[in-house]
């Protein structure tokens, strides 16, 4: 038995699944999962010493790397002082400061710890403004766990949304309505908001269509509803002005998480000053955390937000855009279908020539068959991509191009393997 077995085995005795989020089970691409041990920049270390170029790079959290110095520096300093203390502390306030002076119009922020508190609270902040219930979602957009946002969408155009998860009942998800993804949906006075993911990120890379994210302020506009977009994955990653930036549309509320905590638990939700006075102590809509603001994600937060400028996300954009091209190319050579999809930083992976516009084409395209094998064969050849075919690539400022070049190698040869059926 390898320490990758023992540990495995081990955690399924005291921890259902034997894993703490389900896509890490290897259920959707086979096999077991590896469990890591460290992680050094672009690199994660297994328990029996493995060594993998890491494309999950913590699904998105991590943007300098593992263990860059900076974050590293700054949580040793911080933990220094205590770990949390249920107060204010500066370090939320100078987190808060970094991501309303980076976001224009996004005036006051709250701080929670996952993108799912993050997305659940602006719901109800906007829920609570507008004094309206409906909440209009996309099919293949994930906005975490939360109970009402769990609604899988029907074959209608404007289908209300069935509970996602047995233990959700049918009252949950009873005001949320979910609609395809690329298509600006007919909205009327019952719609409290519209919550979106700007750049779909959860059924593989779908970049909005033209006009699209333009017409949902419009029509939002039109009804008195509220926009929110769930930045959680493109918030500092797209761009350092997130989204709105990239497409030059506004939301009234945002959803951060995952890159603004440094790798650390963390969520933020903000926007208007006006919408977000609803909330307790001077409104009448409660939100409360015991760790929101932890010291530790602030200061790693912090660190991160620092050290990324305009430049560095250029050079990100420009490895992501190399990175795709180059493997579009190999998977073509040995004769994969495949579309990789490129925008920003962020890079999308469907072994299928379907042009993927939203959640349909995307069950098509996954469903054509290729990633298990794909992925299994990477990670013979020392490159790990999320166990899952429907997740996206994150390119970082560690994966310098010579490490790129070592993915793209392991791309060819896991290819051939792809493309003659073998494993």
């Amino acid at each position: 038995m390898t320490p990758n077995d023992d540990w495995l085995g081990r955690a399924r005795r005291v921890i259902p699944g034997g894993v703490d989020s389900p896509v890490r089970s290897f259920a959707a691409v086979g096999g077991a999962p590896y469990t890591v041990v460290r992680g050094e920049g672009p690199y994660v270390w297994d328990a029996d010493g493995t060594r993998y170029v890491d494309l999950v790079q913590s699904y998105g959290a991590v943007i300098l790397g593992h263990a860059h110095p900076a974050v590293t520096a700054a949580l040793s300093k911080a933990l220094a002082s205590g770990t949390s203390f249920g107060a204010p502390t500066p370090g939320e306030v100078l987190l808060a400061e970094h991501i309303t002076a980076a976001v224009p119009g996004c005036e006051q922020v709250r701080l929670v710890s996952s993108g799912t508190e993050a997305v659940m609270s602006a719901l109800r902040v906007a829920r609570g403004f507008t004094g309206r219930d409906r909440v209009v979602k996309f099919d293949g957009c994930y906005h975490g766990h939360a109970d009402a946002l769990l609604a899988g969408g029907g074959s209608g155009v404007a289908t209300l949304g069935l509970p996602g998860s047995a233990g959700v009942p049918e009252a949950a998800v009873a005001d949320t309505l979910v609609v395809p993804y690329n298509v600006v949906p007919e909205l009327d006075e019952r719609v409290a908001c519209v919550v979106v993911e700007p750049v779909a990120a959860n059924m593989g890379l779908v970049p909005p269509q033209d006009g699209f994210l333009a017409g949902l302020r419009a029509a939002c506009d039109a009804v008195g509803a509220l926009l929110v977009f769930d930045e959680v994955i493109t918030g500092f990653r797209l761009a350092r002005g997130g989204a709105s930036t990239t497409f030059g549309v506004r939301p009234d509320l945002w959803c951060f998480g995952k890159v603004i905590g440094g790798g650390l638990p963390v969520g933020a939700f903000g926007g208007r000053a006006d919408v977000l006075e609803v909330l307790a102590p001077g409104g009448p809509v409660y939100q409360a955390g015991t760790l929101s603001g932890n010291p530790l994600a602030t200061a790693a937060g912090v660190a991160v937000l620092e050290t990324m400028d305009d430049h560095l996300y250029g050079e990100l954009a420009r490895r992501a855009r190399r990175l795709a091209a180059a493997l579009q190319g190999v998977l073509a050579e040995a004769g994969v279908p495949a579309h990789v999809p490129v925008c920003g930083p962020l890079v999308g992976l469907f072994l299928s020539r379907r042009q993927v516009t939203d959640y349909d084409s995307a069950r098509a395209a996954v469903g054509e068959g290729r990633y298990p094998s794909f992925f299994t064969a990477m990670l013979q050849q020392g490159v790990a991509l999320a166990p899952g075919p429907y997740e996206i690539l994150f390119p970082g400022m560690a994966h310098t191009d010579d490490v790129l070049d070592e993915v793209v190698e392991a791309a060819a040869k896991a290819a051939l393997v792809t493309s003659s059926g073998r494993r």
